[in-house]
């Protein structure tokens, strides 16, 4: 890997070994799972071992775990499974303003089909506030979808809280937890969560993979039409060598949570304090302590994104300017708007998201390189220029 990688909320590069467990699904064992004969059967009972080992992480049972291509696809099924739950007139959705497209784009589809939709608010920090969801609900309200953790400012949710209050009222509870799986522990059980999404790129897996989890005693309306694969709920031939990849990424994901936990949180915290301290007129957007270990949000005033992150390009290093699906975006995104960032901070907004590979004389590099850079593009601000005249009484 070329540079300094600082963009692992965006995708994340594949371990050796995950590449390693998919390799005979690709040639020797490329058999059709739905296929009668032994071989088919063979790699039909490493599939559900996959789902077995997935559902034994996240606290749930094997028949609850749905793969699907990803988080987007498991994202939108879970909505639109549980936006009418076989009631005469479409439901009332809850969300909030911060989530991913996938969510985001969704719910104004269902809204635009009859479907209700709430739009939560969030404080500056990103977080919702449970009594905002609480006077929301009502006997229409179908699902509540909450994200885990944001995957532009790293905001985590009170899960736990939103699962409790869902479950009081027997209302499904959603979470997308793409930016959350294999970065924070995560159980199904003592969060009471009815629905997880996950995708396997974003914790060192393969691309085009990710599963749903649904408790079993939901209704589930089929996603594709076709044959009977995931229990005849979405057709199409599995993604062996991807299933399998996923699987050996969580397991190796988990294994070394903590300990990844304990490094990212002490790298993250590092840069920030070092940035704070050193670099003038910064912003530190997203929750300080609920936040994933590996998210870091600032924003620069004086300062457009767009320049600064191809100055930081040209220097080897490769962050974003928020979620990678807004790339090429000249506004603002909807979630620093949505935390109501001031106007003076909205567009110099980058995120650095750190991964195990990171080291802590590539931090210290990074934060020398955006002090210099920074300056640079300052010194080239009408704003700046204006801003040192007035405290200067020019």
């Amino acid at each position: 890997m070329a540079g300094i990688y600082l963009d692992h909320a965006a995708t994340t590069a594949m371990r050796s070994e995950v590449l390693e467990a998919m390799k005979p699904y690709f040639t020797k064992e490329f058999y059709n799972p739905s296929s009668m004969y032994q071989p088919g059967q063979e790699v039909k009972k490493k599939i559900e071992e996959v789902r077995a080992q997935i559902a034994g992480i996240i606290g749930a049972q094997p028949e609850e775990i749905y793969f699907t291509s990803g988080g987007t696809e498991a994202d939108n099924w879970a909505l639109t499974a549980m936006a009418r739950t076989g009631k005469q007139k479409p439901g009332h959705i809850i969300t909030s303003t911060i989530e991913h497209h996938a969510i985001g784009h969704t719910c104004k589809r269902l809204e635009q089909m009859g479907c209700k939709v709430t739009w939560l608010p969030v404080d500056g920090r990103g977080r919702i506030h449970i009594e905002d969801l609480k006077k929301h609900l009502d006997k229409n309200t179908t699902i509540i979808s909450i994200m885990y953790a944001n995957n532009e400012i790293g905001t985590i949710q009170p899960i736990d809280e939103i699962g409790a209050l869902a479950h009081q009222y027997g209302i499904p509870f959603h979470t997308d937890a793409v930016q959350a799986c294999g970065q924070i522990p995560i159980n199904v059980q003592k969060s009471r969560i009815d629905l997880l999404s996950a995708s396997a790129h974003k914790f060192q897996g393969p691309k085009g993979v990710g599963f749903l989890y649904v408790r079993k005693e939901l209704p589930l309306h089929n996603l594709l039409e076709g044959g009977g694969q995931e229990r005849g709920l979405r057709a199409g031939t599995e993604n062996v060598p991807g299933i399998i990849g996923m699987g050996k990424a969580l397991e190796l994901a988990v294994d070394s949570l903590e300990e990844r936990r304990k490094r990212e949180t002490f790298l993250r915290d590092f840069l920030i304090q070092r940035v704070e301290q050193e670099i003038p007129f910064v912003r530190i957007n997203g929750h300080r302590w609920y936040r994933v270990p590996n998210n870091i949000n600032l924003s620069f005033r004086f300062v457009n994104s767009e320049s600064l992150l191809i100055l930081l390009d040209m220097e080897g290093i490769c962050a974003s300017g928020g979620s990678a699906c807004n790339s090429g975006a000249t506004e603002p995104s909807h979630v620093i708007q949505a935390i109501r960032v001031p106007d003076e901070y909205r567009y110099g907004v980058i995120r650095l998201t750190l991964g195990e590979e990171n080291t802590l004389e590539e931090i210290n590099r990074v934060v020398d390189i955006l002090k210099i850079k920074v300056e640079e593009l300052r010194k080239e601000s009408p704003e700046y220029e204006d801003y040192l005249r007035r405290e200067k009484g020019l």
